[in-house]
């Protein structure tokens, strides 16, 4: 996923947000590896026009996990339902720790450098995985849909449909363009977008 962002501008995105699901370690790891080299090319630029450590990684409860009774997802989703809107809808405060170096917070996310604003929806959403990823986007989606304040203009949502995915797409990506919940729809093999089910870009995220 995060092959998306070797041309991130942190100019344009001053602040990046990361959700994982629990468990996903190896995700969590990987941004924050991501934005350690991010700060480090900023660094060593003399044109660089912010600080690029801004960000945060947040872990929100799975969705459903694999082999999960099907009887117990709707609690679980409900449960990740509710995350989602703590993290869409955090907080902007200053953050007492140094902006360098995240930490962990008490909901269990890491945490870098935020501003001072009340709330800071997010510009853009760029989503790719199962049910968790979904989810997101559903509460992104009824914050706007409800005009709620600060919303306006916010949250657009891009799904990255899985290289996996060659003739059909998955669930999650079928949930998504039958409800016409995202904005944009990338799929990784023309076969899907020949058939009018998304945008074809190349090989982004395996």
């Amino acid at each position: 996923m995060l092959s998306l962002l070797h041309d991130l501008q942190p100019a344009l995105y001053t602040h990046r947000s990361y959700v994982v699901s629990s468990g996903d370690d190896f995700s969590a790891s990987k941004a924050a590896e991501f934005e350690s080299r991010l700060r480090a090319v900023c660094n060593g630029s003399m044109d660089a026009p912010v600080i690029p450590s801004s960000y945060d990684i947040s872990v929100i409860p799975r969705a459903r996990k694999i082999h999960q009774p099907l009887w117990t997802t709707p609690l679980s989703a409900l449960r990740c339902f509710l995350a989602c809107f703590t993290v869409l809808r955090a907080p902007n405060s200053q953050d007492s720790q140094d902006k360098h170096s995240p930490g962990l917070n008490q909901k269990g996310g890491l945490h870098g450098s935020r501003g001072a604003f009340a709330y800071a929806y997010p510009d853009l959403i760029i989503a790719n995985g199962p049910a968790t990823a979904v989810l997101v986007i559903v509460t992104a989606l009824l914050l706007r849909f409800f005009d709620v304040r600060g919303t306006q203009g916010k949250m657009r949502s891009i799904y990255v449909e899985s290289w996996a995915r060659v003739n059909t797409l998955s669930l999650s990506g079928r949930i998504l363009v039958a409800g016409g919940m995202v904005n944009r729809m990338l799929v990784q093999w023309d076969t899907l977008a020949r058939r009018g089910q998304g945008e074809f870009r190349g090989a982004l995220v395996r």
